[in-house]
């Protein structure tokens, strides 16, 4: 759904809408947008001026020196991403073309195989040239993108097994800014890269496994328009909810959170092109229910004598339950309609997590915002009925701490939806006293 077209007559023609918000639920009356192609210099097409600049760039003893420079001209204590750099190389290879490419890759490769003090200066500069490459390429021809491709590919692929804590957020950066504010069609290559990284997670390295993640989840500049892609995400990633690793399962409910956030129903329909809320919700669900009996069942540690055995099923168990309520509060926080039929029939679920939670603080706590989430949700009144009667469901459950984060939720999803829960308000008050 956001592939270019084949040949470059209908690449030249194709008509590129970079902002995100035209056509998301409507047309502008006039779209204005350049045409897909723009003159290169030349060699035997170039004023004085500019093949001063040419041939200083195309220079390797100059581009080595200028580089050194760069990683050297850092700010005290903070080393950043330079947006003045990245719009200078932006312009070079814009106006120049595959002509300078050639001239960096070399001294690309010996910036991020770099082991000094000046590491993470050598990865910042490399971010900086290589986000300008990607987005000065984008009216280049189609044999341009490809070569340029065949060159950039190996290059990241040797970036992404090669993060360390101070680089990442460079070369987040550099993705970042080389997909702003462009038409996914534009940077197809860079997408399908990006969502490559979910095959090539480094298993047993937490720290590579994360920082992949965070690289993927830098697609969220294309929001709704590259659906295909949060869909194939989507499917990889709800497999991986009960990872044995914290900082993993964040960043995967903070994917899957992005993911989800563009089902919606807009003035002209629904949208079906993207993930399904539903669907989602009810198939995490089934597994949470699974996971809070297994946690009931099994304690989550042993202890004989001066030995602490850690129960493998119960540590997954409680890894997903984790999990599911980051996840539950991540739509909430990027959703426009978060509110779904699927969000009402796990609500008694995370009701029930308070009763296993009581030593854990972490998710007793999560549990609580995650429903304080739903409480403060303006309610359609086509869901309240509903609401209530799985609130009526929790209030008759024999789990103390169940019911009483079901009096909680009441008191202040009733403040936030006061005259729609009107109708109402004699079957909440029974609940209440029942409760």
């Amino acid at each position: 759904d956001y592939k270019p077209p084949k040949t470059q007559k209908e690449w030249e023609e194709t008509c590129f809408l970079d902002k995100s918000f035209h056509g998301y639920y409507k047309w502008p009356k006039i779209i204005r947008y350049p045409m897909n192609k723009r003159e290169r210099y030349t060699k035997e097409h170039m004023s004085e001026n500019v093949v001063i600049l040419y041939e200083r760039f195309t220079d390797k003893n100059y581009i080595n020196k200028f580089i050194q420079f760069m990683v050297l001209d850092e700010e005290k204590e903070a080393i950043n991403f330079d947006m003045f750099r990245f719009r200078m190389f932006k312009g070079l290879f814009r106006n120049f073309g595959l002509a300078l490419v050639d001239s960096f890759m070399d001294d690309l490769y010996t910036l991020i195989r770099d082991k000094t003090k000046t590491q993470e200066g050598s990865h910042r500069v490399a971010a900086e040239i290589v986000a300008g490459m990607i987005r000065g390429s984008k009216h280049w021809t189609l044999d341009m993108l490809d070569e340029l491709w065949k060159k950039l590919t190996p290059f990241l692929n040797e970036v992404c097994t090669n993060l360390s804590v101070e680089t990442v957020s460079h070369w987040g950066s550099c993705f970042k800014y080389s997909m702003e504010d462009e038409d996914p069609r534009r940077m197809y290559r860079l997408i399908e890269f990006l969502r490559s990284l979910m095959n090539n997670q480094t298993m047993g390295n937490t720290f590579l496994e994360t920082s992949q993640w965070s690289l993927i989840q830098r697609l969220d500049n294309f929001e709704w328009r590259i659906p295909a892609i949060w869909c194939a995400i989507n499917q990889y990633a709800k497999e991986f909810l009960d990872h044995p690793y914290k900082a993993i399962r964040e960043h995967i409910a903070s994917v899957l959170g992005t993911s989800l956030s563009f089902d919606i129903r807009l003035s002209n329909g629904q949208s079906t092109r993207h993930p399904n809320v539903d669907q989602f919700i009810d198939s995490v669900r089934e597994r949470l229910n699974q996971a809070i009996k297994i946690y009931e069942k099994k304690p989550l540690a042993n202890i004989s004598g001066q030995y602490v055995e850690i129960d493998s099923e119960s540590r997954r168990a409680v890894n997903y339950i984790e999990t599911v309520i980051q996840l539950h509060t991540q739509i909430f926080s990027g959703h426009i309609q978060p509110v779904k039929h699927a969000i009402i029939r796990i609500f008694p679920h995370l009701c029930e997590i308070d009763s296993i939670a009581a030593n854990d603080d972490f998710i007793r706590d999560s549990a609580i915002i995650c429903r304080m989430c739903l409480a403060v949700t303006y309610f359609d009144p086509s869901f309240i009925e509903e609401l209530i009667e799985q609130l009526e469901q929790i209030c008759s459950s024999p789990k103390w701490h169940a019911r009483r984060a079901a009096i909680e939720f009441i008191q202040n999803m009733i403040f936030c939806n006061l005259f729609n829960a009107r109708p109402y308000a004699q079957r909440l008050r029974q609940l209440v006293f029942k409760c």
